[in-house]
């Protein structure tokens, strides 16, 4: 009897965690450009707000990359999605959407935004010529976190690209193997 009650506990889990993928990337996708141009220099605002190394780093970018809202939910499979806006001298210069899969151990949904610094000529030409840009191939980029981000200024920039995650709600337990890929769309 326990292992049927258990069985079926995981069929609704698993259920539950794949309505929840679905309503995640309908939600995500529904943006217009304008929209997305809006939220991505709010998102943009309130990083350098909270974080002001991630100012002092963007008067040195090539380019900027905004994902002003990522949707992230899993029960062992899980996945993310969200859509931002490329700047260039605060200047739109294309549309991208992030994409990731996950498998492991992990439950939960969460939302957050993230924005990479590219500090090379050579990531933003890399991100306009590949069809794709999968984090760990390519450009070096460094996720920054509070830690990072106190030693960080102007003179000890060496990577390629630099990753600020910031405005996370949810809650996502994990610890699962993901990968994130980087692609141009059209709006």
């Amino acid at each position: 009897m326990t292992t049927r009650r258990n069985l079926l506990k995981s069929f609704l889990l698993a259920a539950a965690a794949t309505a929840s993928l679905g309503a995640v990337s309908s939600q995500a996708v529904a943006a217009s450009a304008e929209d997305l141009d809006k939220d991505a220099l709010q998102a943009l605002q309130s990083l350098y707000k909270s974080n002001p190394a991630a100012e002092a780093i963007s008067k040195k970018a090539r380019a900027v990359l905004v994902f002003p809202k990522i949707l992230k939910a899993g029960l062992v499979f899980g996945g993310s999605y969200g859509e931002g806006v490329l700047l260039k001298d605060q200047k739109n210069q294309g549309y991208y959407n992030s994409v990731s899969a996950s498998w492991g151990w992990q439950a939960g949904a969460e939302s957050y935004g993230y924005v990479v610094f590219l500090m090379s000529d050579k990531a933003v030409k890399y991100l306009d010529k590949s069809k794709g840009w999968e984090f760990g191939v390519g450009p070096t980029v460094v996720a920054v976190n509070e830690g990072i981000a106190k030693n960080l200024s102007t003179s000890t920039l060496k990577d390629d690209a630099y990753a600020f995650i910031f405005d996370q709600s949810g809650l996502m337990a994990s610890l699962s193997i993901e990968g994130t890929k980087i692609s141009r769309i059209k709006r």
